[in-house]
């Protein structure tokens, strides 16, 4: 009988630490979605306004990653050849015009760009 009362015990125990634990992580859990969600800093609306969404210049010179990290990733990618332009293939970016309820000023938002690259250095805009 003594053996019994004891191994309740011991069950009673397991049962309590593993409540215990399960509580203790879903605290952490809990703690670290919501430190990971105060980074997050939305733009209400008088800022969209003020400062459009693809406004962002891009130059000649730029490389192709300063390109991406400003536009993003292009719906397109292209080689082009034009011997009366160029001695070698380009590759092209296409970016087409992007319309929708979010206001857009100029930039590759609101008209259909291309971008030439030789190599990673872009070299030519048009549209």
């Amino acid at each position: 009988m003594r053996k019994t009362k004891r191994a309740e015990v011991s069950l009673q125990a397991i049962a309590a630490l593993f409540v215990t634990l399960a509580t203790c992580t879903l605290l952490l859990a809990t703690m670290v979605i919501l430190a990971g969600c105060s980074a997050i800093i939305i733009p209400n609306p008088q800022d969209v306004i003020k400062h459009p969404l693809g406004t962002e210049t891009i130059k000649i010179g730029m490389t192709k990653a300063q390109v991406e990290s400003l536009w993003g990733k292009p719906n397109d990618i292209k080689a082009v050849e034009d011997k009366a332009k160029w001695s070698t293939a380009r590759e092209v970016w296409i970016y087409r015009a992007q319309y929708g309820a979010i206001p857009v000023d100029a930039g590759y938002l609101s008209t259909t760009k291309k971008l030439y690259f030789d190599g990673n250095n872009l070299t030519e805009i048009g549209e």
